[in-house]
């Protein structure tokens, strides 16, 4: 039975951690439903090659990309911050609702957090139990990201390479 998996892609580093992540997961993963912020053109450049690539059966769709706005920009100021991340959790919302994922995977964007809350609370509100596994980045080997820090209460598996929280 095939498991739809939702992959918040962010810019520069996390992107090529987690096709590094996703390369050898097996056929059954699928569809990938790739999560990119609006100004993320690499990522999705990145989650095209990389499907061609992969190309598991050119009869059935095996992913699709799919855009968010970003909780906050660089340098954008803490309130504003809160209006664009409940923005977010409005796009996340009507993206569980379309695509049902049984799995969300990240690794640390922004990007990530309003997916995971909203996956979250499908799950507290019983529609569906939507597993989250957070994989910290590789980069992050004194502290933990914020984001890290906020789904560490939520995901159901949460990978840290560091000994420190």
């Amino acid at each position: 039975m095939p498991v739809k998996v939702m992959i918040p892609l962010g810019s520069g580093g996390h992107t090529f951690e987690m096709f590094r992540l996703i390369q050898n997961l097996g056929e059954k993963f699928y569809p990938r439903i790739y999560i990119i912020a609006e100004s993320d053109s690499l990522s999705e450049q990145k989650a095209k090659s990389f499907e061609e690539s992969k190309s598991i059966n050119s009869a059935t769709e095996s992913y699709v990309i799919e855009k968010i706005l970003r909780s906050r920009e660089v340098g954008q100021s803490w309130i504003s911050t809160c209006f664009t991340t409940l923005k977010a959790c409005f796009v996340a919302f009507v993206l569980m609702i379309k695509h049902k994922p049984d799995l969300v995977l990240c690794n640390g964007p922004g990007t990530c957090v309003p997916i995971c809350v909203i996956a979250y609370l499908f799950h507290v509100l019983g529609w569906k139990h939507v597993r989250i596994v957070y994989v910290e980045s590789i980069c992050r080997v004194k502290t933990m990201s914020l984001s890290g820090k906020i789904l560490y209460y939520i995901a159901d598996r949460f990978f840290l390479f560091s000994g420190r929280s």
